[in-house]
Formats: structure tokens, C-alpha cells, sequence
């Protein structure tokens, strides 16, 4: 039986800021109580993922991303069949929608949080910028994840851009 809580970071270690994903999960794992977490990490997101939110209370994907406001965003997902449905690489909506519609429900409550990346380049390390922003994002992960309450992580959550 899965944990109660995914945690899901994705990127490429090997394209500089794209491996913000997968390095706040290496924190995570360091520094978090495990008892109710499963972590999970990948290049990518894909259709065979819809089937990772199973039987989950809550779920928090991790990535890079150039389009944030702050050092970080934290939303709310709601299952979205976008331009990337039908591409091999997926957005977190998109992959809701694929668990909407292959299991019949409403997936559990998904949130993403977003890490400000600036440069994606092959063979680059992380940048300066990017390795402020995940020390930043690791500090709000652990909160969250020291709470696992769908009301607290709400509270949490960026307000939608009008």
C-alpha cells in the first residue's frame, strides 16, 4: 500500500537548473520524516504516472520552472487535458486528467511547487540564482510536509492569478 503522501520531483540533473526537482527531493530525504512520505523521481512526467496518485491523501510535484513570480510558487492543480496530453513529456494537469480518466475519479488533492530556474543548458550546474531559490523551496517543503493537512497546504497555496 502506497504512503499516504507522493512526493514527486522531476528535471535533469544534467541541465542545470532543470535539476531543481530532483535536488529538493535528495533534501527531503536528508532532513524528513519518511513514515507517511513515498518519494518519486523521473526526467519527465508520463502517462504511466496518473497510476503513482493511487490511494494518496495528498501529492506535491517538483519542478523547475522560468515562468515564477518569487523564488517559488506553490498552486493548486485541477486536472487539465492540455497541449501535452499527447506529447511524451506531461504536465502535472494533464497527468490528473489521465488519472480522472482512467480511474473514473477525482484524483486527490494535487499542488505543485514550482522553483525559479534560469539556466537549462546541457552540462551546466546549478546556478546561483536557482541554488538560492531551492534553499528557499526546501525550507517551505519542510513545513508542508511536516504538516500533511490538506487545510494547511490550501493555505499555503498562491492565490490564482487573475
Amino acid at each position: 500500500m502506497p504512503k499516504p503522501v507522493l512526493l514527486f520531483g522531476y528535471g535533469n540533473l544534467s541541465r542545470g537548473d532543470d535539476a531543481l526537482g530532483p535536488l529538493l527531493l535528495e533534501h527531503v530525504e536528508s532532513r524528513c520524516n519518511l513514515s507517511q512520505l513515498d518519494i518519486l523521481s523521473d526526467f519527465q512526467l508520463q502517462i504511466e504516472h496518473a497510476l503513482d496518485l493511487e490511494n494518496r491523501r495528498l501529492v506535491l510535484f517538483v519542478d523547475a520552472s522560468v515562468a515564477c513570480k518569487h523564488a517559488f510558487d506553490f498552486t493548486l492543480l485541477e486536472p487539465e487535458r492540455d497541449k501535452s496530453y499527447t506529447t511524451h513529456a506531461m504536465s502535472p494537469a494533464a497527468v490528473l486528467a489521465v488519472y480522472q480518466s482512467i480511474k473514473k475519479q477525482t484524483p486527490p488533492p494535487c499542488f505543485l511547487l514550482s522553483i525559479k530556474g534560469e539556466k537549462f543548458e546541457l552540462g551546466e550546474g546549478l546556478g546561483s540564482n536557482a541554488a538560492a531559490h531551492l534553499v528557499e523551496a526546501c525550507v517551505f517543503a519542510e513545513r508542508l510536509l511536516a504538516n500533511p493537512d490538506l487545510d494547511f497546504w490550501l493555505q499555503q497555496a498562491n492565490p490564482a492569478e487573475s
